[in-house]
C-alpha cells in the first residue's frame, strides 16, 4: 500500500512540474521591472565540438554526452533596468543575516555611451557582482536563481541543434540572430531585436558575452565522465572563469554554440584600486549574463551553502 502510495505521489508530482513547466514573467517584488523566463527541459547532447568544424579549438575536445536537468532560463540578458534596482538599493539600516551588499560605484562610465535603460543589456561586471545580483534576486522573489554552468548555458544555446551555431553550420546568416563586429557598429545593442533560437533565448550569440558558473579549465571536458550528469568544473578562485557565447566586438566564428573563453584580470587593468575592485571590470563593456532558475529549488540552507562557495 505504501509502495502504491508512493508512486502515486511521484505521478502527481511529475504532472504538477509539467504543468508549471512553461514560460512566465516575473514582477520583482515592490517594482515594475519585469523578467521573463523560458522553460529548458531535461535532455542529453555532446559538450563541446567535433575537431572538423570550422573555428574549432583545442579546449572544445574531447567531445562528451552528458545530461542536462530541467531549468527555466532569461528569454534575454539581464537588463540594466534590472540590474540597476540591485545596484540602487539602499542598504538596510539594520542589516538582517541575509543582508545583501550592493556593488561599489563603478570607476568608469560602464555603459561607454551606448545605453543605459529601456532594455540594454547590464555589462562590465565580474563574476562576483552577477552571482551578488542572483543572490539579491533570491531574497527578492523566493526563487534561487544562478547562473548557468557551461553545460547548462550550451545545451540552452543549441536548443537540440549539433551545429557549429543553433541554426546550423553556415554563418551567412547569423546576422539574423546576433549582434557581433560586421553589424554592431562596435556597440551591443537592446536585447531581443534579433531572431531567437527554438527555445526562445534570444542573444545567446553576439550582443555581451555571457558569465558561467565554471572556472575555466581547458582540459575540463577530458575530466567529464559519459553520460555524466550536470558537470560543473568548481570555482575555486577568482580568476579565470568561463564565458560563452561571443560578443559584439567578436568575429562570427567566436560565436559558436562550443566556443570558449577565458576570463582575464586584464579586463580590470584600469581600475585605480587597490585592491581593485571585484564587482566591476573597467575595461569589459562586452561582458555580461543571464540567469537561470532549476527546477529543483534547494532549501535556504542549501541555498547559503552555495553562495558561499561560489563567492568568493
Amino acid at each position: 500500500m505504501q509502495k502504491i502510495l508512493l508512486i502515486f505521489l511521484i505521478i502527481l508530482f511529475q504532472e504538477t512540474v509539467a504543468q508549471d513547466f512553461k514560460p512566465y514573467e516575473q514582477t520583482i517584488p515592490n517594482t515594475t521591472v519585469k523578467y521573463k523566463m523560458v522553460p529548458i527541459p531535461a535532455g542529453t547532447f555532446s559538450l563541446g565540438s567535433p575537431a572538423s568544424e570550422q573555428g574549432h579549438e583545442a579546449d572544445e575536445s574531447p567531445q562528451v554526452k552528458v545530461k542536462i536537468e530541467p531549468f527555466w532560463m532569461g528569454a534575454y540578458e539581464v537588463t540594466y533596468d534590472e540590474y540597476q534596482l540591485f545596484f540602487e538599493e539602499e542598504r538596510d539600516p539594520e542589516p538582517k543575516p541575509d543582508a545583501i551588499t550592493r556593488p561599489s560605484p563603478p570607476y568608469i562610465d560602464f555603459t561607454l555611451g551606448m545605453g543605459k535603460v529601456g532594455g540594454f543589456p547590464a555589462n562590465s561586471m565580474q563574476q562576483y557582482a552577477a552571482l551578488m545580483y542572483c543572490k539579491w534576486l533570491y531574497y527578492k522573489t523566493g526563487f534561487f536563481h544562478r547562473l548557468p554552468t557551461e553545460a547548462e548555458w550550451e545545451y540552452a544555446c543549441r536548443a537540440g541543434s549539433n551545429t557549429a551555431y543553433f541554426f546550423g553550420n553556415d554563418a551567412t546568416n547569423i546576422g539574423d540572430y546576433a549582434w557581433f563586429k560586421s553589424n554592431s557598429e562596435d556597440k551591443y545593442h537592446h536585447v531581443g531585436e534579433k531572431k531567437p533560437n527554438a527555445w526562445g533565448l534570444y542573444d545567446m550569440l553576439g550582443n555581451v558575452t555571457e558569465w558561467t558558473l565554471d572556472q575555466y579549465d581547458e582540459s575540463f571536458y577530458q575530466k567529464i565522465q559519459a553520460n555524466e550528469v550536470n558537470p560543473y568544473n568548481t570555482k575555486l578562485k577568482r580568476y579565470p572563469s568561463t564565458v560563452k557565447g561571443g560578443n559584439y566586438q567578436d568575429e562570427a566564428i567566436q560565436l559558436r554554440s562550443a566556443n570558449r573563453l577565458k576570463s582575464d584580470a586584464i579586463w580590470n587593468r584600469r581600475d585605480p584600486q587597490i585592491p581593485k575592485s571585484k564587482w566591476w571590470n573597467a575595461d569589459s563593456p562586452f561582458v555580461g549574463f543571464r540567469i537561470i532558475r532549476p527546477v529543483k529549488q534547494p532549501t535556504k540552507e542549501e541555498v547559503d551553502a552555495f553562495f558561499e562557495s561560489v563567492l568568493k
